[in-house]
């Protein structure tokens, strides 16, 4: 949510930025509506001031006066409401850094790092290795729950479980602290994280009966642990991780990426996360940043980073870099990891604040970005770590957590 102050400012800003994104929102409305509201604020106040000046024996005046502040109150709560409904629907400004595109194909190329393998053979996709090595099976998971579900078996499930180890050392070594958060929250928590809009809601899995969501990424109950608290500047940086189970409904994406485990509505994720101060924010980007690139890097895998347009950066986001890994079957770079500065716009919904040196308070910066989601890690290190025979050479990386296997040879 963006500060009324800040849009009261700054009007063809937020125009502008909500017109780089792709969005037509109503932004004068919005600021006649906010200035009805403080008018009748100012009128409230005067009533209540009348009031007070009253005497023992003005009852009526008195009686007169109080069904007016009841008609006031009233109407102040519908314009309040409807003036929060408007500011929800604004998305975050986006930096000043961040390229104006209308979509993905105009996100910018920072780097590419590792070399693509040359193979001396068609490469086969995740889904004939995955059925060749016995570690994957849609078929089976396609008559038990239906499309984007799968069975991971045997060293699939190894191997996942290795890159949660790797990441979380890694993570650890780095002074994350690890949690394990729920995977339903509440709608306000969920509307607190800013994904409901704009389509969002689509996306989601809801329990109307008990008002729960299944979460889209362990962000969305992973930030709101702080929610409603005051920190001490002196706690700042926060940095964890979260791992968990999320859920997707894929809306819009019918017809795409639907064989495979690419595009599942249930997948694993383990998830970075930073609460600090406005000053640091964009250095803990970067740290989040250089983190997923050495894990990808200890993978030894071929990946480029890339700096989202404003066309394509997520709602609560302000600055967005991609990891996008090479993935052979395909011939490209598919999108891997993403990591975002949300500034405040999460920390005001979340009402998570932090006392600064002056004793003063100010609303925190939070920052998310994926250190592992699991099956398109699968997915990369099948493709990119094939033999000629079938076999999957695992990362040597992983190999001490996967019971030093070296290799996953076909089974079929």
């Amino acid at each position: 949510m963006l500060d009324i102050k800040f849009i009261r400012e700054n009007p063809e800003k937020v125009k502008e930025a909500a017109q780089n994104r792709g969005y037509k929102i109503d932004i004068d409305k919005l600021l006649k509506l906010d200035e009805e509201k403080r008018d009748l604020m100012k009128e409230f106040e005067e009533i209540r001031s009348k009031k007070k000046k009253l005497g023992k024996d003005d009852r009526e005046r008195a009686v007169e006066l109080k069904n007016q502040e009841k008609d006031i109150e009233k109407l102040l709560s519908e314009k309040d409401e409807t003036l929060n409904l408007l500011l929800l629907d604004i998305p975050n400004i986006p930096m000043d850094s961040v390229p104006v595109g209308k979509d993905e194909s105009e996100n910018k190329i920072l780097r590419e790092i590792g070399d693509r393998p040359s193979f001396g053979f068609e490469a086969r996709d995740h889904i004939e290795l995955g059925e060749m090595l016995d570690i994957i099976d849609i078929d089976s998971a396609g008559k038990v729950s239906g499309s984007r579900f799968s069975y991971l078996k045997n060293e699939a499930v190894l191997l996942q479980f290795a890159l949660i180890r790797y990441a979380m050392d890694l993570l650890i070594k780095k002074g994350f602290m690890p949690m394990l958060p729920p995977v339903m929250v509440k709608g306000a928590t969920m509307d607190a994280m800013g994904y409901l809009q704009h389509g969002g809601d689509d996306e989601t899995y809801h329990f109307e009966k008990d008002n729960l969501y299944l979460v889209g990424t362990s962000e969305q109950s992973g930030l709101p642990y702080y929610m409603n608290q005051i920190l001490n500047e002196k706690e700042l940086p926060i940095r964890y991780f979260c791992y968990s189970t999320c859920f997707r409904r894929e809306a819009g994406s019918y017809g795409k990426d639907v064989k495979g485990i690419l595009r599942q509505h249930q997948f694993d994720k383990l998830e970075m996360l930073c609460v600090t101060t406005p000053d640091n924010s964009n250095e803990e980007h970067e740290i989040l940043l250089t983190a997923q690139e050495q894990l990808m890097q200890g993978l030894k895998l071929p990946y480029r980073v890339v700096q989202l347009c404003t066309g394509d950066l997520g709602d609560p986001s302000a600055n967005t870099y991609d990891i996008e890994t090479w993935m052979p079957s395909q011939d490209q770079y598919r999108e891997t990891h993403s990591v975002s500065n949300t500034t405040d716009f999460q920390a005001r919904r979340l009402n998570l604040r932090f006392k600064n040196v002056d004793a003063k308070n100010e609303f925190c910066h939070t920052l998310n970005g994926t250190a592992f989601a699991m099956g398109r890690m699968l997915i990369a290190i099948l493709e990119n770590y094939q033999q000629k025979d079938g076999s999957v050479e695992v990362p040597k990386v992983l190999r001490p957590y996967m019971n030093k296997i070296k290799k996953i040879e076909p089974k079929k």
